[in-house]
């Protein structure tokens, strides 16, 4: 429910910094769709990791694993949800539900297998993560250019101090389902180094809008001293991982990084409204 909750957010985000004027139905289909797009993925990971999700405390009262749920019913929903999310998409432009099917596929497909193989997981998984707050976009204005690119690589850099930081404080658990999700493999100063690496990358992205190479996607220098002193947090709270490397120091980077994204959101939707 969290994470759908996420992603309807960050496509309705994108939405109002490429909409012209408010469309209330296209804003409603993206909510939507979005959410049942993520409802699909869901399910279908759940139905792929059943096995894997009964021996870990954090994903064992998941409805399959623990007996609720049928994997044929599963199937069934994860079909229905994939279905009507696309045919949602697809009532707003074409390239909408492309992009939710990409979606899809990628996280599925690509990402839930790679995750007991390689920590390479991690980045294939950005790629689905990405998508909507770019989506919002293109759901608005119908094209995909470098506004819609620039707001694709903030949520793309985010999403690995993020993660990280959520492998690093649930590494124990991830270990019993045999889950990759650290760069080294390790709670070490290998992985503690790229997470403060991938967050000045993060930052360094969200403020490209300010200097006005990016299309419609504009952000002023007020906003931008805003965005910079998220980023700021966060790498604070990134450093003192290196530092202590404990599970504490993990989870606070996990919360700052959940606040950087959601806020920077609303800092770049209001300051288009509002200058």
């Amino acid at each position: 429910m969290r994470l759908a909750i996420s992603v309807v957010f960050s496509s309705m985000a994108g939405y109002l910094l490429g909409a012209y004027t408010l469309d209330w139905l296209t804003i409603l289909l993206l909510a939507v769709g979005g959410y049942l797009m993520v409802g699909a993925s869901n399910a279908y990971n759940q139905i792929i990791e059943r096995d894997l999700d009964v021996l870990m405390d954090r994903t064992k009262n998941r409805p399959i694993p623990a007996g609720r749920m049928s994997v044929r019913t599963a199937f069934i929903i994860a079909t229905s949800f994939t279905i009507l999310g696309l045919l949602t998409l697809y009532i707003i432009n074409p390239i909408t539900a492309v992009f939710g099917g990409v979606s899809i596929f990628l996280y599925v497909c690509v990402y839930t297998p790679l995750k007991t193989k390689t920590p390479l997981s991690v980045f294939v998984g950005a790629f689905p993560g990405a998508i909507p707050f770019m989506m919002g976009w293109v759901a608005a204005t119908g094209d995909f250019g470098i506004e819609a690119g620039t707001l694709f690589m903030v949520q793309f850099f985010w999403q690995f101090p993020h993660f990280w930081a959520i492998g690093w404080f649930l590494y124990d658990d991830y270990k019993k389902g045999g889950f990759f999700m650290l760069p080294t493999g390790a709670r070490d100063r290998g992985t503690a180094v790229q997470v403060i690496l991938y967050t000045i990358w993060t930052i360094l992205v969200s403020l490209i809008p300010v200097f006005g190479v990016t299309g419609r996607l504009y952000l002023t220098p007020i906003s931008a001293v805003l965005v910079g002193i998220l980023g700021l947090g966060l790498l604070y709270y990134a450093i003192r991982l290196y530092k202590f490397k404990n599970n504490v120091t993990a989870k606070r980077l996990m919360l700052s990084s959940v606040s950087y994204i959601t806020l920077i959101q609303i800092i770049y939707v209001a300051d288009k409204f509002l200058r």
